[in-house]
Protein backbone atom coordinates (compact mmCIF):
# COMPACT_ATOMS: atom_id res chain seq x y z
CA UNK A 1 0.00 0.00 0.00
CA UNK A 2 1.60 2.92 -0.69
CA UNK A 3 1.92 6.26 1.69
CA UNK A 4 -1.10 8.95 1.66
CA UNK A 5 0.23 12.31 0.58
CA UNK A 6 -0.28 14.92 3.03
CA UNK A 7 -1.76 12.71 5.72
CA UNK A 8 -2.46 14.17 9.26
CA UNK A 9 -1.21 12.19 12.27
CA UNK A 10 -2.88 13.00 15.60
CA UNK A 11 -1.39 12.36 18.96
CA UNK A 12 -3.89 11.82 21.47
CA UNK A 13 -2.70 13.82 24.14
CA UNK A 14 -1.76 16.52 21.79
CA UNK A 15 -5.65 16.57 20.71
CA UNK A 16 -6.25 16.41 24.34
CA UNK A 17 -4.67 19.27 25.49
CA UNK A 18 -5.60 21.85 22.22
CA UNK A 19 -9.43 21.00 23.41
CA UNK A 20 -8.41 21.50 26.80
CA UNK A 21 -6.71 24.76 26.51
CA UNK A 22 -9.64 25.83 24.24
CA UNK A 23 -12.44 25.52 26.51
CA UNK A 24 -10.65 26.99 29.46
CA UNK A 25 -9.35 23.47 31.30
CA UNK A 26 -10.56 20.53 32.63
CA UNK A 27 -12.40 22.03 35.26
CA UNK A 28 -15.11 24.45 35.43
CA UNK A 29 -14.72 27.27 38.10
CA UNK A 30 -17.10 30.09 39.45
CA UNK A 31 -17.74 32.20 42.28
CA UNK A 32 -21.27 32.29 44.05
CA UNK A 33 -22.16 33.16 47.11
CA UNK A 34 -20.30 30.89 49.89
CA UNK A 35 -17.92 29.12 46.72
CA UNK A 36 -16.21 29.12 45.00
CA UNK A 37 -17.41 25.75 43.13
CA UNK A 38 -16.27 23.50 40.62
CA UNK A 39 -17.25 20.55 38.12
CA UNK A 40 -15.78 18.29 35.53
CA UNK A 41 -15.82 20.41 32.37
CA UNK A 42 -18.35 17.91 30.09
CA UNK A 43 -16.12 17.03 27.39
CA UNK A 44 -13.83 15.83 30.31
CA UNK A 45 -16.12 14.48 32.55
CA UNK A 46 -16.35 10.75 33.68
CA UNK A 47 -19.33 8.49 32.35
CA UNK A 48 -20.37 8.29 35.63
CA UNK A 49 -20.76 12.29 36.06
CA UNK A 50 -22.45 12.74 32.63
CA UNK A 51 -25.10 9.94 33.03
CA UNK A 52 -25.87 11.58 36.06
CA UNK A 53 -26.23 14.98 34.84
CA UNK A 54 -27.72 14.15 31.48
CA UNK A 55 -30.52 11.40 33.23
CA UNK A 56 -31.60 14.45 35.89
CA UNK A 57 -35.02 14.95 36.00
CA UNK A 58 -35.27 18.66 37.25
CA UNK A 59 -33.05 21.24 38.37
CA UNK A 60 -32.32 20.36 41.77
CA UNK A 61 -31.08 17.05 40.62
CA UNK A 62 -28.72 18.31 37.86
CA UNK A 63 -27.46 20.58 40.49
CA UNK A 64 -26.54 17.91 42.71
CA UNK A 65 -25.38 16.03 39.84
CA UNK A 66 -23.05 18.69 38.40
CA UNK A 67 -21.83 19.74 42.01
CA UNK A 68 -21.74 16.59 43.92
CA UNK A 69 -23.80 16.03 47.32
CA UNK A 70 -21.38 18.22 49.25
CA UNK A 71 -20.74 21.40 47.05
CA UNK A 72 -24.26 21.28 46.11
CA UNK A 73 -25.29 21.27 50.01
CA UNK A 74 -22.58 24.23 50.35
CA UNK A 75 -23.85 25.94 47.50
CA UNK A 76 -27.85 25.72 48.00
CA UNK A 77 -27.16 26.88 52.26
CA UNK A 78 -25.59 29.88 50.61
CA UNK A 79 -28.94 30.60 49.21
CA UNK A 80 -28.09 29.59 45.78
CA UNK A 81 -30.50 29.04 43.36
CA UNK A 82 -30.65 25.44 40.58
CA UNK A 83 -31.93 27.74 38.12
CA UNK A 84 -28.90 29.79 38.18
CA UNK A 85 -26.96 26.80 38.63
CA UNK A 86 -28.45 25.39 35.09
CA UNK A 87 -28.17 28.76 33.18
CA UNK A 88 -24.29 27.97 34.17
CA UNK A 89 -24.36 25.07 32.92
CA UNK A 90 -25.66 25.90 29.11
CA UNK A 91 -23.53 28.99 29.17
CA UNK A 92 -20.57 26.64 29.10
CA UNK A 93 -22.02 24.06 26.69
CA UNK A 94 -22.60 27.31 24.82
CA UNK A 95 -19.02 28.89 25.06
CA UNK A 96 -17.48 25.61 24.79
CA UNK A 97 -19.63 25.34 21.46
CA UNK A 98 -17.90 28.76 20.18
CA UNK A 99 -14.33 28.42 21.28
CA UNK A 100 -14.02 24.66 19.45
CA UNK A 101 -15.08 26.46 16.07
CA UNK A 102 -11.84 28.62 16.63
CA UNK A 103 -9.80 26.26 18.40
CA UNK A 104 -5.94 26.75 18.00
CA UNK A 105 -4.08 24.23 15.51
CA UNK A 106 -0.96 23.03 16.35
Amino acid sequence: MAPKVNRKKYVLADVHAQFAEAVGGEEVEFDAPGGPYSFPHPMFANEDWAEKVDSSENAAEKGRALLGDEQYEKYRAAGNSDTDLGLLFLAVQQDSSDRIKKRPTR
